[in-house]
C-alpha cells in the first residue's frame, strides 16, 4: 500500500511540475513566435534538431540504464558511488566525442547551413545544451524518486528564463539570444544538481571502475541512440533541406510545440514509472510489474485521448493563438496530422522504458526503431517533396504519424505477452468512446463560436475564448462521462 501511495503521490507531483512547465513555456512561445516570425523560427527549429543528433550520441541512452543500475543499489552508498562515477566517466567521454565530430562536420561540409555564420553561431550555443548536461545527473534524482526537488527546481528555473526571455528578446535578429536563453535552462539545472548532488551521493577516491560489465547493454543502447537520433528529427532535418527558408520548419514547430506538450507530460510521468518497473521486476514481482505498466497506460490513455480529440477540433485556433496571423502557412493542418503523435509516442514509450528495459530486451527495439527512422526518412522525402510538394510540411507530418502508428503497433507486438492486458481492456474502450463524443462535439461547435464571438472581438481574442470555452466544456463532459461509466482509475480517485 505505501509503494502504491508513493507512486500516486509522485505521479501527482510530476503532473503538477509538467503542466505548471507547460504554462510557463506556453507563455514565452507565442511572444517569440511573433517576435522571429516563421523563417528564423524555422532556422532556430533546424538548428536544434541538428544538434539533438549529437545530444542523443553524447548520452547513448546512459540514463535509461544508469537509473536501472542505480535502482540496484540505491540502499548501498558504496555501491552508488561507484555506478555514479562510472556513468559520469563514460558520458564524459562520449560527450567530447560527440562534440568534436560536430565541429569536424560544420567545418568540413561547405553547404550554406553551415557556413552562414548566423547558422554557426545557432548550433555552437545550443551544442551547450548537451557539453554541460554531462554534469547534471539528472538520472541520479530519477534513480533515487526524488520527484519533490526536480519538480520545485524546474519551476523556479523556468520561470527566471522566462523574464530573462521577456526582458532581452525583441527583435527577429536575436534568435542567437533566444537560443542562449534555451541551453541557459541546463545550465542552471546542473548548477542546481551539483550543489544537491553531495547530499545523495558520497564520492570517495580509490574506487575500483568496472566499465566493462556495462559494454554489453552500452552497445545495443549505443546503436539505439544512434536510430532514435535519427529516428525522432528526420522529419524536421529534412524539411529544412526541402525548405531553404526554413520557413515550413517554422510551421512544423508550431504545431510540434502543442504536440509536445501532452508529449512533455508523458515523458516527466515515466521518470516516475520507469525506476519502479525496473525495482518490481528486479524482485520478482510479476504482479506488481503487470499492475504498475496496466496504471501507467490508465494515465496515459486518460490524458492523450482527450488531447487529441480537442487538438484536431481546435487546430486553427490553437496554431493562430500561438502564432499569430502573420505567417506560419499550414500549421493547423500539420497539427491535425501531428496528434495522433501523442497517443503512439507515449505508448511506445511505455512499451520500451517499462517492459523492454526490465526484461532488458533492447535488441527488440532497436530492430523496431531502426526500421522505423529508414522508413520516417523515406516517407518524409516522399511526400514533402513529390506527393506533397507545395506543402512539404503537412507531407513530412503525414509520413511521420503513419511511421509512428507503424512503430507502436510493431512494438506491441514484439512484446505481445508483456504488453496486451495494458491496452486491450473494456476500461481503455470507455476512454476511447468519451473522446470521439468530446472530439465531435468539439468540431462541430468550434467554427460556430468563433464566428459568434467574433462579431464582437478581435479574432484572436475570439480563438482564445473559443479555446478556453470548448476546453471546459469538454472536460465537464469528458468526466462526467468517466464517472457516469465507472471508469477504473477515476472511481479510485474518487473513492480516496
Amino acid at each position: 500500500m505505501q509503494m502504491k501511495n508513493e507512486v500516486r503521490s509522485n505521479t501527482l507531483i510530476n503532473i503538477i511540475r509538467t503542466v505548471t512547465m507547460m504554462v510557463l513555456s506556453f507563455v514565452t512561445f507565442p511572444v517569440v513566435c511573433r517576435l522571429l516570425g516563421d523563417k528564423m523560427m524555422g532556422l532556430y527549429a533546424w538548428a536544434t534538431a541538428f544538434v539533438y543528433y549529437f545530444l542523443i550520441l553524447a548520452r547513448i541512452s546512459i540514463p535509461n540504464i544508469a537509473v536501472r543500475e542505480c535502482v540496484k543499489v540505491r540502499n548501498d552508498p558504496d555501491k552508488l558511488n561507484a555506478k555514479v562515477q562510472e556513468f559520469f566517466i563514460i558520458q564524459a567521454v562520449t560527450t567530447l566525442l560527440s562534440f568534436g565530430l560536430l565541429c569536424a562536420i560544420v567545418f568540413s561540409i561547405q553547404i550554406p547551413d553551415f557556413t552562414s555564420q548566423l547558422n554557426r553561431s545557432l548550433i555552437f550555443i545550443l551544442s551547450l545544451n548537451f557539453l554541460t548536461g554531462v554534469l547534471s545527473f539528472e538520472w541520479v534524482y530519477t534513480a533515487l524518486e526524488k520527484h519533490t526537488y526536480m519538480a520545485i527546481r524546474s519551476i523556479i528555473i523556468a520561470a527566471i528564463v522566462d523574464i530573462l526571455i521577456f526582458a532581452f528578446v525583441k527583435y527577429d535578429d536575436d534568435v542567437v539570444l533566444y537560443a542562449f536563453f534555451s541551453i541557459l535552462t541546463t545550465v542552471l539545472v546542473v548548477i542546481s544538481n551539483l550543489i544537491y548532488l553531495p547530499r545523495l551521493v558520497k564520492f570517495k577516491r580509490g574506487v575500483k571502475y568496472n566499465f566493462r560489465q556495462y559494454f554489453p547493454a552500452l552497445g545495443i543502447l549505443f546503436l539505439i541512440s544512434v536510430v532514435v537520433a535519427i529516428y525522432d528529427k528526420t522529419d524536421t532535418f529534412i524539411l529544412g533541406f526541402l525548405d531553404p527558408s526554413k520557413a515550413s520548419v517554422g510551421s512544423y514547430s508550431v504545431a510540434m510545440k502543442a504536440v509536445e506538450i501532452v508529449i512533455g507530460i508523458m515523458t516527466a510521468l515515466s521518470t516516475v514509472f520507469m525506476p519502479r518497473a525496473n525495482y518490481y521486476h528486479q524482485r520478482g514481482d510479476e504482479r506488481q510489474f503487470k499492475n504498475l505498466n496496466r496504471y501507467a497506460t490508465n494515465v496515459c490513455l486518460l490524458i492523450v485521448i482527450p488531447a487529441i480529440a480537442l487538438m484536431i477540433a481546435l487546430a486553427t485556433p490553437i496554431t493562430k493563438v500561438i502564432a499569430g496571423e502573420e505567417g506560419y502557412a499550414y500549421a493547423n493542418i500539420v497539427l491535425i496530422s501531428l496528434a495522433s503523435l501523442m497517443l503512439t509516442f507515449s505508448i511506445s514509450n511505455i512499451i520500451y522504458t517499462q517492459i523492454l528495459l526490465p526484461l532488458k530486451k533492447e535488441k527488440l527495439y532497436l530492430i523496431a526503431v531502426a526500421g522505423a527512422a529508414a522508413l520516417n526518412a523515406g516517407l518524409s522525402i516522399l511526400f514533402g517533396m513529390v506527393v506533397f510538394k507545395n506543402n512539404p510540411a503537412f507531407g513530412v507530418a503525414l509520413g511521420t504519424a503513419i511511421t509512428d502508428l507503424l512503430l507502436v503497433t510493431t512494438l506491441f507486438a514484439l512484446s505481445w505477452n508483456n504488453s496486451k492486458h495494458i491496452l486491450l481492456n473494456i476500461n481503455n474502450l470507455k476512454i476511447l468512446v468519451l473522446g470521439l463524443i468530446i472530439g465531435v462535439a468539439a468540431y462541430f461547435i468550434s467554427p460556430a463560436l468563433v464566428n459568434a464571438l467574433s462579431s464582437n472581438m478581435t479574432l484572436e481574442v475570439a480563438y482564445i475564448l473559443d479555446i478556453v470555452i470548448v476546453f471546459f466544456g469538454s472536460a465537464a463532459i469528458y468526466i462526467a462521462g468517466l464517472i457516469f461509466t465507472k471508469e477504473k482509475l477515476t472511481m479510485t480517485i474518487l473513492k480516496r
